[in-house]
């Protein structure tokens, strides 16, 4: 049993630390680190004297390294703590639109092949293009396998070429084998994930290319294992996006993160599990969730939260609700993104993909 008194309040293992958390200077980051002591003790934060309120004990700590290792010691008692933190200069003060269920704008495609000069004659991805052509807008599809009459073998590569022309804008990744049942990979073990992930994969190798790939993903429902979660990262996907809802009755959204993580990434919207060497990020907002004008309202009401507006915002939304012939049409699809993106513009966020973000030092 670890009978310590001495702990880190803040940050904890696994955080990761952006602009918004202290003050950068150059390529390093200064930051306050805060811990737990008896009052009176004499603490060190990384060697520097920490100042003590009530037991709280506060020291600025330099961040030099994408991964930081932050050492507290208690001189009175001679305990030491530590932890592992990471530091993420290009992360805050950036935005990406992602979209899961994508298959039927793939299936479109190749009923259409013979009279397709370019994938942008799809109307959804002629879309998605003058959203990027307008904001500058990074998209990424996390796609399924299979759908009524198509799967991704089927997929020309005559395109091949037209996609590597805009991976600068457009990323493919793995989602699920089909949008049903809900919820596939909730108690799946790492073999089922990893065959899926590895088919669809392929399939984007083969049509798309490597350049149209990253390592970030967003699993169907946003429920996995931990099994699951590694058979993602041994495949290349070590960020994981979902919801983290907790204290609501909402879907959890979460993989295999228990009530503390998620309570705490749905506050700081980043965390690395040093343990599994995965980094899961929270989406701000679902955005076939929210009627139109409670959009804007919706993402200026986090202003109002202790942590602010989201660090790095991910708009999400789903292929399927583009399509007059869905059950759950929405006619203004184009109009939500648009609106997200507009809010995004206006409040300073510049393009970027989250896995620049995360991991482009």
């Amino acid at each position: 049993m670890n009978t310590s008194t001495l702990h880190f309040v803040n940050p904890i293992e696994g955080d990761m630390l952006h602009t918004r958390d202290g003050q950068r200077q150059g390529n390093t980051l200064l930051i306050p680190v805060q811990v737990q002591a008896p009052t009176g003790h004499s603490v060190t934060i990384n060697d520097q004297p920490a100042t003590e309120h009530n037991g709280l004990y506060t020291a600025e700590v330099s961040l030099s390294a994408f991964k930081n290792t932050l050492v507290a010691r208690d001189h009175t008692t001679n305990e030491q703590a530590r932890i592992t933190v990471f530091r993420l200069l290009n992360f805050a003060g950036h935005y990406r639109l992602s979209i899961d269920d994508n298959i039927w704008f793939l299936r479109d495609i190749y009923r259409n092949q013979d009279t397709y000069s370019s994938l942008f004659d799809n109307p959804f991805l002629g879309f998605l293009r003058e959203v990027h052509a307008q904001y500058g807008t990074p998209i990424h599809l996390n796609l399924f396998y299979q759908t009524d009459g198509f799967n991704l073998s089927q997929f020309p590569d005559k395109y091949r070429a037209e996609w590597q022309q805009n991976a600068h804008w457009l990323r493919l990744s793995f989602h699920a084998l089909a949008e049903f049942p809900d919820m596939p990979y909730r108690t799946a073990g790492y073999e089922v994930v990893r065959r899926d992930c590895d088919l669809i994969m392929n399939e984007i190798r083969r049509f798309a290319g490597e350049p149209l790939m990253g390592p970030v993903t967003t699993i169907h429902w946003g429920e996995a294992t931990m099994e699951g979660s590694r058979a993602m990262r041994d495949a290349g996907y070590v960020a994981q996006l979902g919801y983290f809802n907790v204290d609501d009755d909402l879907p959890a959204v979460s993989y295999y993160l228990d009530v503390p993580q998620r309570r705490h990434l749905k506050k700081r919207f980043v965390w690395h599990d040093t343990r599994e060497s995965i980094t899961f990020v929270r989406s701000s907002i679902v955005l076939d969730k929210k009627d139109l004008p409670d959009i804007v309202p919706f993402l200026n009401s986090y202003a109002d939260a202790p942590s602010g507006l989201p660090p790095y915002v991910d708009f999400l939304v789903h292929e399927q609700y583009f399509y007059p012939f869905y059950e759950a049409y929405q006619p203004d699809y184009r109009d939500r993104i648009l609106t997200a993106v507009q809010w995004a513009t206006d409040n300073g966020y510049r393009p970027a993909f989250l896995g620049d973000a995360l991991f482009n030092e």
